[in-house]
């Protein structure tokens, strides 16, 4: 029962901000609704591979982006607008913002380092970190603009 609230609170929460960045954008009122859902969708699938399927972060950011571009394509047709308006804003709350932060706070780390020893290790997690950080983002990327590709014709045509 906990595993299931688990979910359903990493849902709800990914919709709120899903919500969010939508609104900066200024879509059509109608989208927000479907902005937060398909943040929701995409973070809990994220969150079932990484938590349920010990699937390492990068893989199931992967998944999680596709799904994003797939549900933004079916939506897209309802609302009218175009895939994008709904992928980036679902996208967002799926950024590794942890790994982001530990990677810049290595590094400062690395520069105030006093032997060769601590820079090293401190280099290292700096690295590990940017190179998690980095993979992510770029399996989101591409994970969201795979089905828009692949369904170019209903992509294209949503806002017709």
């Amino acid at each position: 029962m906990t595993t299931l609230l688990d979910i359903l609170s990493d849902g709800l929460l990914a919709a709120v901000a899903g919500i969010g960045f939508g609104a900066i954008s200024n879509p059509p009122r109608m989208a927000l609704k479907y902005c937060g859902l398909i943040a929701a969708l995409g973070h809990m699938t994220r969150y079932c591979m990484i938590n349920l399927g010990g699937v390492h972060i990068v893989a199931a950011s992967l998944a999680g982006a596709f799904v994003v571009g797939l549900l933004a394509i079916i939506c897209a047709k309802k609302v009218k607008c175009p895939p994008e308006t709904f992928a980036f804003p679902a996208l967002l709350p799926m950024i590794p913002g942890i790994y982001a932060y530990k990677a810049i706070q290595a590094f400062f780390l690395a520069l105030t380092a006093t032997g060769e020893e601590q820079f090293n290790h401190f280099l290292y997690i700096c690295q590990s970190n940017g190179i998690v950080c980095f993979f992510v983002i770029l399996c989101m990327v591409v994970g969201q603009l795979v089905p828009i590709y692949i369904f170019k014709k209903v992509s294209f045509s949503a806002t017709k």
